[in-house]
């Protein structure tokens, strides 16, 4: 049951008002050497615009899905996710608006990993759109930090790094998967809802991990994770206020699921180091708290 070449491949993206992004992203899904079946698009600002330039790209691959209320990244690829399996494809294939597959080569090369190693999940690396040598973000292996591509590789001849994987910046999951781990939290609306994915697969038992051989090209996202203790931790601090809600209330409810619930005394400490002691913000140590305690009562509302 794990991803095979011959799949049937579905590639879901998501969007919200960002159509030009979403042309460069859909113009590298079009064109893999390995084309896929669908090319299924959930439009979460519901634009004429954005519906044209999947018509015009994807053509009769593209599946147009607007959405009049937006459902944010996790119920965008859920939407997606099903959409997919309603069509009968084996595989899906996650991008992003803002972010694009490094080459025309990359699905190709996922499938080949996959098949070597019998995965039902197997992501590229996820590098910086404006120097794709470096990370997006920040990988932890232990208690080092690795931020360069080569990084990941401990010789030259490595092709895999198992039981890592980053699953809504280039994935690629097997209906079997999905069918065993579900679809990605409408509640969750954005930020933390790809940790949480990452949560069941591990619990699922399935085998996945990093194609070090493939990669997608992401804007830089390191500079939310914040040194503490002189860089032997971090914590993440979003560069604004709706970021940090969604990110807060959904770590909160994360710290309470199984298989996460360990890392609670961390978190406290990590965050409370952050706010109290480095950056001398009761208020903000307080506000933390607050969405934090929000998450883990469930608590799913929006500001």
């Amino acid at each position: 049951m794990s991803l095979r070449p011959t799949d049937q491949v579905a590639a879901v993206i998501v969007t919200h008002k960002r159509a030009e992004l979403l042309r460069a992203s859909l113009e590298v899904v079009a064109t893999q050497t390995t084309p896929v079946k669908w090319i299924i698009v959930v439009d979460n600002g519901a634009e004429q615009q954005v519906g044209d330039v999947v018509k015009e790209i994807a053509g009769e691959r593209g599946v147009y899905l607007p959405s009049k209320h937006n459902l944010g990244g996790a119920g965008g690829f859920a939407l997606g996710f099903l959409t997919a399996l309603s069509l009968g494809a084996d595989a899906v294939w996650c991008a992003d608006d803002d972010g694009r597959p490094e080459g025309p080569e990359v699905l190709a090369t996922l499938q080949a990993t996959a098949a070597k190693h019998a995965l039902d999940e197997v992501s590229p690396v996820v590098c910086n759109l404006e120097d794709p040598d470096r990370l997006a973000f920040p990988l932890r292996r232990g208690v080092q930090w690795r931020r360069l591509r080569s990084e990941l590789q401990a010789t030259p001849e490595d092709d895999f790094l198992p039981g890592i994987a980053s699953l809504f910046n280039g994935a690629l999951l097997s209906t079997h998967a999905l069918e065993r781990i579900g679809v990605p939290d409408l509640r969750l609306f954005i930020r933390g809802d790809e940790v949480e994915y990452h949560r069941r697969l591990v619990r699922s038992g399935l085998k996945f991990g990093t194609c070090l051989t493939a990669a997608y090209l992401h804007p830089d996202g390191s500079e939310e994770f914040k040194p503490i203790l002189g860089g032997r931790m971090h914590t993440q601090y979003p560069d604004n206020e709706s970021k940090r809600f969604f990110t807060y209330r959904n770590r909160g409810y994360l710290m309470n699921q199984p298989g996460m619930r360990r890392l609670l005394p961390q978190e406290y400490a990590r965050f409370g180091w952050f706010f109290l002691v480095q950056q001398r913000d009761p208020k903000g140590f307080v506000e933390w708290f607050k969405l934090h305690r929000m998450g883990r009562r469930e608590h799913f509302e929006r500001p």
